[in-house]
């Protein structure tokens, strides 16, 4: 069975994809392979938060729901991106908004 919060999500995964290139960090190109070989929350070690949004939160999701897989129970994204996104020399409220969202669908379902 699908999940119920699987049309949202991917909505939000949709706007998040949209406002990182608006942001412009959108990238044609992978980190390199040793990037995913992290063990550390966000692969915080190996790339920069806007990468792993891209390159590692963005396919799972879209995975999850593409394959009717179980989505996770929480999510608390936004905290991280709060932190991680000072880099960024554009307005960065608006992805912090969309990650917000994102946590919020799964905070509503506990």
């Amino acid at each position: 069975m699908t999940d119920p919060r699987a049309p949202t999500v991917s909505v939000l995964l949709d706007d998040i994809e949209i406002e990182l290139r608006n942001l412009g960090v959108w990238s044609g190109q992978p980190p390199s392979p040793e990037a995913f070989a992290s063990n550390v929350p966000f692969f915080a070690d190996r790339m920069n938060f806007d990468e792993w949004l891209q390159w590692v939160l963005l396919p799972r999701f879209r995975a999850l729901i593409e394959g009717a897989l179980p989505l996770p129970e929480r999510c608390q994204i936004a905290p991280m991106a709060e932190e991680s996104l000072k880099h960024i020399e554009q307005d960065t409220q608006a992805i912090i908004d969309l990650l917000h969202q994102l946590d919020g669908v799964f905070s509503s379902a506990l």
